[in-house]
């Protein structure tokens, strides 16, 4: 056996606890040398952490134009609620509606009228009106796309903040325009396509609504982009962040840093101030 701490040699029948070299209690010099790596280590990912929560807060709640775009963000996902427009059956013994909207695309499934859109379109009574639905069930789609990659986009903003804003920002554009152009197109096949005694379109204002929401989300993008909506993380952080790749990496031993490994005036006043708090505490323990 080595000494931990001069180096000597040991014979195994020497079951002392200190070493016969140097005195040096093993066992407590192991625990001691751990408990240092253990806070050196501590010290260098705590930087990485607080950095990952910094950006965390920049990200959802760093101002009140995270906030807005938090709620505004939801409130996009929530317009698809809205009928976009639709069509409406009179006929014989049946009488339906084919809703485009979340909530009536899922009632239309429900009641089996999804499923008969085939059939409709080629009924000379109600292909016209069905077809209408379709278009403005493609733009439906396309809207719910846009709307869902600006929510991930949003979720994982904190990963790189800017590039996630910017794509928010050009998404939120795009959608907002073919959210106008699916309210024009049910007012156009509305206004195109005569109603009958079989079978009418049906305006919707889901495209109007998305688009305004859509607009606002551009908007607060675009002021989160001027305004800078990166963190201002302690130098000491980057520096501990920086290190800690290379402890990893190899390319530097952590038993060779000191302890702390990087301190400001700050966080040294903190530390003497609970030194002194603790020593206190054990003489008042002492005196009882």
């Amino acid at each position: 056996m080595i000494c931990p701490k001069c180096g000597g040699e040991i014979p195994f029948y020497d079951l002392k606890p200190n070493c016969r070299h140097c005195g040096v209690n093993i066992l407590y010099y192991t625990q001691e040398e751990g408990l240092i790596r253990d806070a050196k280590r501590t010290e260098l990912e705590s930087a990485s952490a607080r950095m990952i929560i910094a950006r965390i807060k920049a990200a959802f709640i760093g101002g009140k134009l995270q906030i807005a775009r938090m709620i505004f963000t939801i409130g996009a996902v929530c317009a698809l609620m809205l009928p976009f427009g639709g069509a409406h059956y009179v006929v014989p013994f049946f009488d339906g509606k084919l809703s485009i909207g979340l909530i009536g695309l899922i009632q239309s499934f429900g009641n089996g009228m999804l499923l008969k859109t085939p059939q409709l379109l080629q009924s000379a009574l109600l292909s016209k009106a069905t077809l209408a639905a379709a278009v403005l069930a493609g733009f439906f789609l396309v809207i719910t796309v846009i709307d869902l990659l600006i929510f991930a986009a949003f979720l994982l903003g904190f990963l790189n903040l800017t590039k996630s804003t910017t794509f928010m920002k050009r998404c939120a554009l795009i959608g907002a325009v073919v959210s106008a152009l699916a309210q024009v197109a049910a007012i156009v096949l509305k206004s195109a396509l005569p109603s009958s005694d079989a079978a009418a379109v049906v305006l919707g204002f889901g495209g109007l609504l998305s688009c305004a929401v859509l607009l606002v989300v551009f908007f607060l993008n675009r002021a989160l982009l001027k305004n800078g909506i990166e963190p201002t993380y302690s130098e000491n952080d980057i520096k501990r962040k920086e290190l800690l790749k290379k402890v990893r990496a190899g390319e530097v031993d952590l038993d060779s840093l000191p302890l702390p490994i990087f301190e400001s005036e700050e966080e040294h006043e903190e530390r003497m101030k609970a030194l002194e708090e603790a020593l206190k505490a054990e003489e008042e323990g002492k005196e009882l």
